[in-house]
């Protein structure tokens, strides 16, 4: 019985639950939004109407509806069926091997856009050292969370989809929030589907050196030859560009190279490309041209499937109640969190004791002691006044203009972030303010974040500020 947005050939009851659902959602979601995820999808409905399985073009999309529409989904179906209904998400049987994605439509968001089928499984490549990519960091590895969500999808559609949409792709965030994995994760998949591809992963300094030694060696002709025949480029870190004109010159030509044979750049950096100092205009412009997306720093329940899944890596069982104890404290990126596990890990295995919030707060005293001693409600005011030059006393006071009251929001709003402080209390610090003025000034900031790339960078520079 499958069923879809038509279904007149189903039983009454498959094409009532099923298109009352579907109808609410059109009603709910935008029509593009609609038309991109939820038109396409076909349904089989259970003869006593207590499972709903949804059939999935791809990988890619079965992640986006898990993620985005199918709790909404499963609360529909219930409310319709008046008893909870099951949904289930499984991928649409391929057809044959010759399958082509249609273009999208100008007028779409080339996210919502149709994406290649990405294979359930990753298939493990002969890789060597001419790819220098770590087979390990794959998609299949990397916890996802809203705070690497558009990375992941942008980066899931460039594996599939080589040289066409999001050229270059331009991945920033802080140290250790996993822009490395991406970038090794889609070199490890095109490899997957096309061993013979030409793919380099390296850093931004291996590139810097590259270029010396063809300078020095006169061997340009070679050095061209690598990097100018390649299918995908992966380079970290373009920071480091930074004043090294020859350097500059040479990855123009390459980037140029690249692009006219429909090559893939996939570029990473601690900055948006606009952000990046002592690098021709030129090659920002180029960085920008494509997509460029953010990693933020893991929220909360990231960081406790991050901790879990790592532990289970080390073969160590991390109880949930610990995992969630270590993500409160360890909050900046994931490179800490993994210094935090293997701290715990082998405190853990040297005492011989099960791994217990006592444990884990005692091999993380060290740390604990410092972030307790470093971030308090009032050295973020302090830093966040510096910042914006404003007075220290502008955070307590009553004044209003959007000079002040708005780092006084983005103070409460690191202050929830970064601090144990509740509501109530930051009020407090804040001149007594209500805990519904802190809750506004963290939902307002933290949305605005998503969406304002200067703000999400100022933020990023307060953060990196206040951890040290």
């Amino acid at each position: 019985m499958i069923e879809g947005t038509s279904s007149a050939r189903l039983p009454a009851h498959a094409t009532s639950l099923w298109q009352s659902c579907i109808e609410q959602l059109a009603q709910d979601i935008p029509e593009q939004q609609f038309n991109t995820w939820i038109r396409p999808l076909s349904a089989t409905v259970a003869d006593d109407r207590s499972k709903v399985v949804v059939a999935v073009a791809n990988r890619f999309k079965l992640d986006w509806i898990r993620a985005q529409y199918a709790p909404r989904i499963s609360a529909l179906l219930e409310n319709i069926q008046g008893h909870p209904v099951v949904l289930e998400l499984a991928l649409t049987p391929r057809e044959g091997p010759s399958r082509t994605s249609p273009a999208p439509r100008a007028s779409q968001d080339p996210l919502l856009a149709e994406v290649p089928d990405l294979a359930p499984a990753e298939v493990i490549h002969p890789s060597g050292p001419k790819t220098r990519l770590n087979l390990a960091l794959t998609f299949g590895s990397l916890v996802e969370g809203s705070a690497n969500r558009m990375a992941r999808a942008a980066a899931m559609h460039v594996a599939g989809s080589l040289g066409q949409l999001y050229n270059p792709l331009f991945i920033y965030g802080g140290v250790g929030l996993g822009k490395t994995h991406l970038v090794h994760a889609i070199g490890n998949h095109l490899l997957s589907d096309r061993p013979n591809a030409k793919v380099l992963y390296i850093h931004a300094e291996q590139f810097v050196s590259d270029v010396v030694k063809a300078y020095q060696r006169k061997t340009f002709d070679e050095f061209k030859e690598r990097y100018h025949s390649l299918d995908l480029l992966l380079i970290d870190d373009v920071q480091f560009f930074a004043n090294k004109e020859r350097t500059q010159e040479e990855f123009f030509n390459a980037f140029e190279a690249l692009l006219a044979k429909k090559s893939h750049i996939v570029l990473t950096s601690d900055t948006y490309p606009k952000g990046l100092a002592d690098i021709h205009e030129r090659l920002v412009s180029r960085f920008d041209s494509g997509l460029t997306v953010a990693i933020e720093p893991p929220e909360l329940e990231m960081r406790v499937a991050i901790l879990i899944n790592k532990a289970a890596v080390e073969n160590a069982v991390m109880p949930e109640e610990v995992a969630f104890f270590v993500a409160k404290n360890v909050r900046s990126n994931v490179r800490e969190l993994e210094g935090a596990l293997r701290k715990i890990l082998a405190y853990s295995r040297f005492n011989q004791k099960e791994i217990s919030i006592q444990l884990a707060r005692e091999a993380l005293r060290d740390l604990l002691s410092i972030q307790n001693r470093q971030i308090s409600v009032e050295n973020i005011q302090k830093t966040v006044a510096d910042f914006y030059k404003i007075k220290v006393a502008d955070m307590y006071s009553k004044k209003r203009p959007a000079s002040i009251a708005r780092p006084r929001q983005i103070a409460m709003f690191l202050a929830k972030e970064l601090t144990q402080k509740s509501l109530p209390e930051i009020g407090e610090l804040f001149g007594g303010r209500d805990h519904t003025t802190v809750l506004h000034a963290v939902r307002k900031i933290g949305a605005e974040r998503q969406q304002n790339t200067e703000l999400n960078q100022q933020l990023h520079v307060l953060e990196q500020t206040l951890k040290g």
